[in-house]
């Protein structure tokens, strides 16, 4: 049961933001109650907490894998944009409506009002993403698919910023069409400007 309460309530989340988070609405598509919830998670900071951190830290996992992985960086690029896509499509299952659907970006639009823990989640997110890629650019270096000259710190933080930005680009958009052509244009932007092979 508390491993289905998280998966409701990750839901509820990004579709209602913290302020529309109600234990009622758990319990009604649960068919459970609302003391039930409470006996699991006592209260909805700490409920919502939990789900924060336990979503921030899933993602970093599944981009960890991908950013240490031996694949080339426009694979790495690649494989953030498909992650984002198979979340995506999570909660929009047709692929063609703008639902909300990154947690992470969700929560920071009310950062002042969840708990401590869930903020310090959301707050390193972006630092241990920056980090990764500059990592995987590295990497990259080493390969010798990328100019020794690229401006580590200016790429990564312009990639976290699309990550960032990943939500509202979809519900703007509609669909994950323009979300896509960023990634993939920006893979291009780097690879024309500093990619050896190209030279």
């Amino acid at each position: 049961m508390k491993g289905e309460i998280k998966t409701v309530s990750t839901q509820l989340l990004i579709r209602n933001g913290y302020q529309g988070f109600r234990f009622r609405d758990i319990a009604d598509l649960l068919k459970t109650t609302r003391a039930n919830i409470h006996y699991y998670y006592g209260n909805k900071l700490n409920l919502a907490e939990e789900v924060i951190v336990d979503y921030v830290d899933e993602t970093l996992e599944n981009w960890r894998a991908n950013w240490q992985s031996d694949a080339t960086l426009e694979s790495k690029i690649h494989g953030m944009m498909e992650s984002n896509r198979q979340r995506y499509l999570r909660y929009n299952p047709t692929g063609a409506t703008g639902n909300p659907w990154s947690l992470i970006g969700r929560m920071r639009l009310e950062r002042d009002v969840i708990g401590p823990k869930a903020r310090q989640a959301l707050a390193d997110f972006g630092v241990a993403l920056e980090n990764l890629v500059i990592t995987g650019i590295d990497q990259a270096v080493a390969k010798g698919e990328l100019s020794d000259d690229i401006p580590r710190a200016d790429i990564a933080l312009q990639l976290v910023a699309i990550a960032n930005s990943a939500g509202p680009i979809t519900q703007d958009g509609g669909n994950f069409d323009r979300l896509e052509q960023l990634y993939r244009s920006f893979s291009r932007v780097v690879h024309h400007a500093y990619g050896l092979k190209r030279r």
